[in-house]
């Protein structure tokens, strides 16, 4: 029964820390173009 005790607050822990990095990806604009990605992969220019 000890173990519940560092494993529950543990996956709280990776909970708060993915929802933080889900808040920041939505911040800094990484959701914005979910289209280009798609046309960029269809095009044949080389860079």
């Amino acid at each position: 029964m000890t173990i519940i005790a560092y494993l529950l607050p543990a996956a709280i822990a990776l909970g708060f820390v993915g929802l933080l990095a889900f808040l920041w990806a939505l911040r800094s604009g990484q959701y914005e173009d979910t289209e280009g990605a798609a046309w960029r992969a269809l095009q044949d220019k080389e860079p």
